[in-house]
């Protein structure tokens, strides 16, 4: 892991109070950069949203699609949890916290923001740190990169569908043409960059050398992101700094128990380890940079559910490096 990669949670807690700092110094800075706006989209944001999301789009390979058959079940377990299971469970658990457990001290129209925002983060399966958690589990990389790209394509005509669906079961109101105008913004169009990218590249080493180098911008999106949200969120997190704890609870939860879903699964399915631990991660990570990008979009740069999503961040680093350690020391349980 690079070391952006290997603290990430470090570099996005700085961020939160670098993002407060300023939006107590320079809140007309802050209030600027919310104002900029067209068709409920953020011009500011989106910027910083490609920069994080067409570097992993470059990663997308339409030719691994020809493996498919090669260790079916692998495949069929990474599809059954993201798309059968994870957004329906998550959206579940972030009900069941903020209309119930947590319903004393938060109030009603504050929950059903956080409610959102967990919704997004389980309806978006990972796209990039899932090559992380494969590579330190020794996983099949190859194998890893297939999977990512039917999720890929899948999110192109199943995330609005869900991410509708489940807004509506849980009587949030679902402006449809800036869902859709999201997922065309922010996946769509970032995938379509990227394969003409790599046809553009051409091999496989040109590809990884330009993925390398622009790596970081993803990066500097993100974290210039989360300062964003933080400034116009630093009041009411300084007022309820427990706010950021009580968001973690539900997604904490949910990622381990997806965990044990995959890999209990892959386990009695009999996939090779080399399999099942990306097949077990890559449902349990999350595609935050688009569960973050559609929130802004949808609620507003201000907004609890752009809020809920940049707690997933925060929290999915070291849930995840916990996975991986029991990942390798349960590989001797596996079939060869």
């Amino acid at each position: 892991m690079s070391i952006f990669e290997r603290y990430l949670s470090l570099w996005i807690a700085l961020a939160m109070v670098a993002g407060i700092a300023l939006g107590n110094v320079a809140p007309g800075l802050i209030n600027a950069i919310a104002a900029a706006e067209v068709a409920s989209v953020n011009l500011v944001v989106a910027v910083l949203i490609w920069a994080m999301v067409y570097p992993m789009m470059v990663g997308v390979d339409p030719g691994s699609l020809r493996d498919v058959a090669r260790q079916p079940r692998g495949l069929l377990i990474t599809l059954v949890v993201n798309w059968l299971i994870k957004p329906f469970t998550m959206a579940a658990l972030a009900v069941l916290f903020f209309q119930h457990v947590f319903a004393p001290w938060i109030p009603a129209e504050d929950a059903m923001q956080y409610i959102a925002g967990l919704i997004l983060l389980g309806a978006a399966p990972c796209t990039a740190m899932v090559f992380v958690w494969s590579q330190l589990t020794r996983g099949d990389a190859t194998y890893t990169l297939l999977q990512v790209s039917v999720n890929d394509l899948i999110m192109v005509v199943a995330f609005a569908p869900i991410v509708a669906f489940l807004l509506g079961v849980t009587d949030i109101t679902v402006p449809w043409s800036t869902l859709v105008l999201s997922v065309l913004l922010f996946i769509a169009l970032p995938l379509a960059a990227g394969l003409v990218t790599r046809r553009s590249l051409g091999t496989q080493t040109k590809i990884e050398s330009f993925q390398a180098r622009v790596k970081p911008y993803s990066v500097v999106g993100l974290i210039v992101t989360v300062m964003i949200l933080f400034g116009l969120q630093g009041q009411v997190i300084v007022a309820k700094p427990f706010i950021i704890v009580l968001i973690a609870v539900p997604i904490i939860l949910q990622s381990y128990s997806i965990f044990v879903i995959a890999y209990a699964a892959a386990f009695a399915m009999k996939v090779p380890h080399r399999i099942a631990a990306p097949c077990a991660l890559i449902g349990t990570s999350n595609f935050f940079e688009l569960a973050v990008a559609v929130a802004i979009s949808l609620f507003g740069l201000n907004s609890g559910a752009a809020l809920a999503t940049v707690v997933g961040v925060l929290v999915e680093v070291p849930v995840m490096l916990t996975l991986v350690a029991f990942a390798n020391r349960t590989r001797a349980r596996f079939a060869p």
